[in-house]
């Protein structure tokens, strides 16, 4: 339920004014978002520059950020129905902070290498596996039905203005203070995203205890999958979703790459580059809402995954000089699409989805969708090792409309909006097989 104060339908105010609790999670998630993007320039640049990694070892480094959604994205789900999501949320950002602030000192003291590097970018993904998780399912409790659109949108969208200040900013603070200093920043986000989520009031209630036989968890996890990849829309998206990850990732692992080795460009270059291309993240999250009231949720989801990102094709076209416009239009289509389709996809899930299962059911659709990652980053790395990466960057960009045309043999085709409620041949949780929460 949403937390005391909070309207039960949606006014004219804006909810960042009217909800304290939404305004704390806005703030922290913002922050954060900006000190990702710091890292994902930083820690690319610490590998190439510091330690002279190869394009194979750049792409294993991205893999092992995302390699915990293979390894305990399920189960995450099922632990994070069974807990506060508030404290889970605490753990993950103090946990993230040691991190990352480790990098520096690592550094400083000569122990930094690629097998530390590769270590701390598995544990910082596992946190980043359980705070994601738990924030997924901490929203619709903050924010009512009726707002969940808008603060999806505003959640979206700052975090892509966060997004672009730090990759705009990442490049330059490579060059004045170094690659692994640059860390620290990521490290100061996270206590920022710790004290807005110790200062959030709501609290949810504490369910009955229960006493869990062997084998609760893995009947949990089957429920979760169940209920996500028996549904049309929950699998469409998650499939489709999984698919598109696996190309975007194996282009963007080695994107860095492409514009130091290919393109020649400095580090602030780079930065202020993909600061450009990145304003399409605020143009996605300001049309999404606005393109899916006049064409229908449904159809603007197929428009945002599939025909805005295909001039993403563009980029491997880059040259120095006027060549770098193509950059900035390609760059900018994925940004557009992705965050405006996220946008959807979220509100979606959280008006469709029973709140008490949204844990288990974010976290079956992750395990598809960012367990991929890993995948496509070592793909990225390989075809680049092989190929080069202008050609990889072809192949792997490629891949993204092809991915996207899945939602089109799906029911999403033949809709205008996507439903607020499943179909009655949804499959409904066992009760026998089910534990209560």
């Amino acid at each position: 339920m949403p937390t005391s104060g909070t309207p039960a339908r949606s006014t004219p105010r804006s909810l960042l004014l009217r909800n304290r609790d939404f305004r704390l999670l806005w703030t922290g998630s913002t922050t954060g978002k900006y000190g990702a993007s710091v890292t994902s320039v930083a820690l690319p640049l610490v590998a190439v520059t510091l330690l002279h990694a190869s394009t194979l070892q750049v792409g294993l480094l991205t893999a092992a950020t995302w390699l915990p959604w293979l390894l305990i994205g399920l189960p995450a789900g099922a632990w994070v129905d069974r807990l506060p999501r508030r404290p889970v949320m605490l753990t993950a950002d103090a946990a993230a902070l040691l991190l990352f602030a480790g990098i520096p000192v690592a550094a400083w003291t000569g122990l930094l290498s690629i097998g530390y590097l590769l270590a701390t970018a598995v544990l910082a993904g596992t946190a980043t596996v359980f705070f994601q998780t738990a924030y997924t399912a901490l929203l619709p409790h903050l924010v009512a039905s009726a707002d969940q659109a808008e603060g999806n949108s505003k959640l979206h969208g700052s975090e892509s203005a966060a997004q672009l200040a730090g990759f705009g900013s990442g490049g330059f603070l490579v060059q004045a203070v170094g690659a692994a200093n640059g860390l620290f920043v990521n490290a100061a986000t996270f206590a920022v995203s710790f004290l807005c989520v110790l200062r959030i009031k709501h609290r949810e209630p504490r369910g009955p205890e229960v006493t869990r036989s062997r084998g609760a968890l893995g009947r949990e996890i089957r429920t979760g999958l169940r209920l996500t990849f028996g549904d049309p829309y929950l699998r469409a998206m998650a499939v489709t979703g999984g698919a598109s990850n696996l190309a975007l990732m194996a282009y963007q692992s080695i994107l860095v790459v492409f514009l130091v080795r290919e393109v020649h460009l400095a580090s602030g270059t780079i930065g202020a580059l993909m600061t450009a291309g990145g304003i399409g993240g605020i143009v996605g999250a300001f049309a999404a809402r606005r393109v899916a009231a006049r064409i229908g949720s449904a159809r603007a989801l197929i428009l945002f995954q599939l025909a805005v990102p295909s001039l993403a094709l563009l980029i491997p076209l880059t040259t120095p000089g006027f060549g770098l416009v193509l950059f900035v239009i390609g760059y900018t289509s994925v940004s557009i699409g992705v965050i405006a389709a996220n946008i959807i996809a979220s509100t979606f899930r959280q008006q469709y989805c029973p709140k008490d299962m949204l844990g288990r059911i974010s976290a079956s659709a992750a395990f598809l969708n960012y367990g991929t990652i890993p995948l496509g980053a070592v793909l990225g790395g390989a075809l680049g090792e092989a190929l080069g990466t202008r050609t990889a960057l072809w192949i792997t960009i490629a891949g993204l409309p092809v991915a996207a045309s899945l939602l089109w043999f799906s029911p999403i085709r033949r809709t205008r909006d996507l439903p607020t409620g499943p179909p009655a041949t949804t499959p409904a949780p066992r009760p026998e097989a089910e534990p209560a929460l």
